[in-house]
């Protein structure tokens, strides 16, 4: 068993929404794991951060309302190292990828978009009923995403963007939500059933 904490990464642009969601919704789902504790880190970032901002009111609320905790969330500028120290690199656009790759190339087999590993935890959960029990495992599982990659449908580019609702109506962060949360939740279903 590795020492080394399974450490997943959610990145977008301002760290003030879509990737502090995630992050809390992640880690809401891995404190009831107790076997899983000390052997996980979840982190957010973006690629624009204003370091240091609070999520937006509109955020915080729909991360309580899917059972997160926004409490004390400051923005976080993405770095290089931030991306090296991840097993597991979550975005929220195909755009977000691609920063991420131009920051560390090697990055590209633990990489997704948040809807993109969504559908493959989908499809994966399908055959592997078992679930992960140490750090080891969970890095197993993502290999296991990436390698199930060309066997699913092609979607439609936008298929793997979540909308940024800075500065947009209610309506849009509700919008953001449906895209964003049911991806998380199958990604939450693989790596910590």
């Amino acid at each position: 068993m590795s020492e080394k904490p399974f450490t997943i990464l959610v990145v977008c642009t301002g760290n003030i929404v879509r990737s502090p969601l995630a992050e809390q919704l992640l880690t809401a789902t891995l404190r009831g794991l107790p076997e899983l504790a000390g052997q996980v880190d979840i982190l957010s970032a973006g690629t624009e951060a204003p370091v240091g901002a609070p999520m937006a009111p509109q955020a915080e609320a729909l991360s309580i309302r899917e059972g997160g905790d926004p409490e004390g969330h400051e923005a976080r500028q993405l770095t290089a190292d931030l991306i090296r120290d991840s097993d597991l690199v979550l975005v929220a656009t195909r755009s977000h990828r691609s920063a991420v790759a131009k920051l560390v190339p090697r990055s590209a087999r633990t990489l997704f978009t948040i809807r993109e590993f969504g559908r493959l935890a989908d499809a994966i959960m399908e055959t592997e009923p078992e679930a992960a029990s140490s750090a080891d495992e969970l890095r197993e599982l993502v290999a296991r995403a990436a390698a199930t990659r060309g066997s699913l449908s092609p979607v439609e580019p936008d298929d793997d963007n979540i909308i940024d609702p800075i500065g947009r109506s209610d309506r849009t962060y509700g919008r953001m939500a449906k895209e964003l949360v049911p991806a998380v939740r199958s990604a939450s279903a693989l790596l910590f059933r």
